[in-house]
């Protein structure tokens, strides 16, 4: 059986099935006023917070995730986080377009200033004696996720009104941010449709 068709360079003949995405379509990214103002015109929501995910698929993912959990805002650090790409968009399957996409120079004082508008943060973490199922996630909900590995940092971790941890009941120690985030937000849509 033959391999893969070889181009020019030695590598797999791809450029004829990789779409083209346009990065400067529809997608729009927002400061931490605009996020406030986006916020205060809403009622109860859930927001999202990535605490330097570095990783495009797993933002994509998270982004598609995030639309179906009907999520307000997904916010992120500008500096020790991935940007958006075209992996990014990709994986989003249109999620990117859809999402309200705020990048902040302090996600500290983000935090508080979500706080001073009503919303309850939870973060999630390993060390954590809580399990996601025995919190309440009604209401004003920032949902705070860790990098992939090193998990939150210490000042955002401070941040938080409570600390939330998946059940483990196998060998591996953590799942993958964006499975994580997928059980948490839907843990979440689950207690407001109950």
């Amino acid at each position: 059986m033959r391999g893969p068709r070889k181009g020019k360079m030695g590598g797999p003949r791809q450029d004829r099935f990789r779409k083209h995405v346009d990065l400067n379509a529809d997608i729009q990214i927002h400061n931490e006023d605009a996020l406030i103002e986006h916020l205060e015109a809403l009622g109860d929501s859930i927001v999202l917070i990535l605490d330097g995910v570095q990783d495009p698929q797993n933002l994509g993912a998270i982004m598609r995730t995030a639309d179906g959990a009907g999520v307000a805002a997904i916010i992120v650090p500008k500096d020790n986080s991935v940007k958006i790409t075209e992996t990014v968009v990709t994986v989003a399957s249109g999620a990117a377009e859809r999402c309200f996409f705020a990048q902040v120079t302090n996600l500290s004082r983000c935090m508080e200033r979500l706080k001073e508008i009503g919303y309850w943060t939870i973060g999630t973490s390993d060390a954590a004696t809580k399990l996601i199922y025995e919190v309440d996630l009604k209401g004003s909900l920032a949902l705070v996720m860790g990098a992939e590995g090193k998990g939150m940092r210490h000042l955002t971790m401070k941040q938080c009104d409570d600390l939330v941890k998946l059940p483990m009941l196998g060998e591996v120690e953590c799942l993958n941010v964006s499975v994580s985030t997928g059980v948490c937000l839907y843990e979440a849509v689950r207690q407001r449709m109950a």
